[in-house]
This record gives C-alpha cells, sequence and structure tokens, in this order.
C-alpha cells in the first residue's frame, strides 16, 4: 500500500505548487482565525488555482459556525473538509462533502468508540493531545497507540518530519501522514527541500 501524503497550512500559491510537483496528494487550508497558517478566502482561491489536476484539497475548520463553512464553500472548490474541533457527526454531515474528524490522543481514548460515533467520516485523524489548542501543537504521541483493526482509515499527524515518519509509518501503518510544521522554514512558509526529503522519506518507507 502507498501511504499517502497531506501538507497543511498553506498560504502561499508557490509553495503549494512545488509540493503537487513532488507528489504531494493533498494540500491542507487552514480557515481557523487564531492560527498562523489562517487563510482568507482570497488566499484560498488563489492557492488552489495554482494547483495541477488530481491533488485534493482539503480545508480545515475549529468549531466555525456552520454559515461561515458554507461561505467558503460557496466560493472555494474544496474536495473534503477537516474538523479540528468538538464538532459532532450531525455538524459534519451537513455540507454534502467527504470529511475528516479529527480526534486528539489524550489519555484514556477509545478510538474505537470515536470510529463509531464518526463512522460516516472518510476517516479518522489522529493528532497529540495539548490542552486547549486544537492542532498545530509540533507534538507527537506514541505511535504505537493506533490499533491495527480500527474501522476508518487512519491520518496520522502531530510532529511527524522527514526525519522520522519512517518510524512512524512503520508502527502505525497509516493510511495517510500530515505534515504541517516539520516541513516549513517558518509558520505558513514551506520548505521545498523538507518536503521532497518527506516525499522521499515516505516513499523509502513504504518499500
Amino acid at each position: 500500500m502507498r501511504t499517502r501524503i497531506k501538507i497543511c497550512g498553506f498560504t502561499r500559491p508557490d509553495d503549494a505548487r512545488q509540493a503537487a510537483a513532488l507528489g504531494v496528494d493533498a494540500i491542507g487550508l487552514v480557515f481557523y482565525a487564531p492560527s498562523p497558517r489562517a487563510v482568507d478566502i482570497a488566499a484560498a482561491q488563489a492557492i488552489i488555482e495554482a494547483l495541477p489536476p488530481f491533488v485534493s484539497t482539503v480545508g480545515l475548520f475549529v468549531d466555525e459556525a456552520a454559515e461561515q463553512v458554507r461561505r467558503v464553500l460557496e466560493q472555494v472548490p474544496l474536495d473534503l473538509l477537516q474538523f479540528h474541533g468538538d464538532e459532532s457527526p450531525a455538524y459534519c454531515m451537513q455540507f454534502g462533502r467527504p470529511w475528516l474528524k479529527a480526534i486528539r490522543m489524550r489519555e484514556g481514548i477509545d478510538l474505537a468508540r470515536e470510529a463509531s460515533r464518526y463512522r460516516e467520516a472518510a476517516g479518522l485523524l489522529l493528532d497529540a493531545y495539548r490542552p486547549g489548542t486544537p492542532g498545530g501543537t509540533g507534538e507527537s504521541f506514541a505511535w504505537s497507540r493506533v490499533p491495527d483493526d480500527l474501522s476508518l482509515p487512519v491520518v496520522l499527524a502531530g510532529g511527524l518530519t522527514p526525519a522520522n515518519v519512517a518510524e512512524a509509518i512503520a508502527t502505525a501503518h497509516p493510511w495517510a501522514v500530515d505534515l504541517s510544521g516539520g516541513v516549513e522554514s517558518a509558520k505558513g512558509v514551506k520548505d521545498a527541500p523538507k518536503m521532497a526529503a518527506l516525499v522521499e522519506a515516505v516513499r523509502l518507507a513504504d518499500g
């Protein structure tokens, strides 16, 4: 199986174009104002316009008003939605798009129960847990905590870098990996050599 690669938090069209050229499968755009990687509608449109065909576009939201999500969808051609807050399954399902539900790996989390609760999701994105922070912490969690028999595909996130992604894949066997800070030179500024190293590391890990 080929591990898919998503890079999140793009703020510049050239970075997204470079990622696509390197073979990245999905481009993430953050619609969460407190994030240093947040984009507005105009910036998101410019980034997506820079992409070639067959690269998925993912919009990240955190407990956003449904009306605002719809406003974004009316103007930005997103393929997939990614919810990082306390959104209910009913909330996530209302937009007519495939979606991922992020689960922060706090102690005692029951992933089988979460997979059942969010069974309509395209997958679960597993991220490190830091109280009060919905993601993008740059921290990792113990990848051995990911069960082999989860009923939904796993997207592995949290503290991944080109240096550790192979170990993460070998341990957790995810469907996809999702990086942001691990391939940046500054917040929201992607580093082309780091992105290239990531793609190479994932390909080597897949054998």
